[in-house]
């Protein structure tokens, strides 16, 4: 079996790997409070959902 004369560079294999990375689908941004929430859900930090009031959310008191 042929072996490479020469070992691969750090340089070359990592341009080689630029394309393996992985991509999330399905998110967007919450137009209320600009958060990151998957598509057609309704927000949990705002709990807005179509640009209407949902779920009503607690505010969380400040740690003590």
């Amino acid at each position: 079996m042929a072996v490479p004369f020469r070992r691969t560079s750090k340089t070359r294999k990592r341009m080689r790997r630029t394309h393996f990375k992985l991509s999330v689908s399905g998110l967007v941004v919450c137009p209320n409070c600009g958060a990151t929430i998957k598509s057609h859900n309704v927000c949990p930090k705002c709990g807005y959902y179509d640009g209407k009031s949902v779920v009503e959310v607690k505010k969380e008191k400040d740690a003590e």
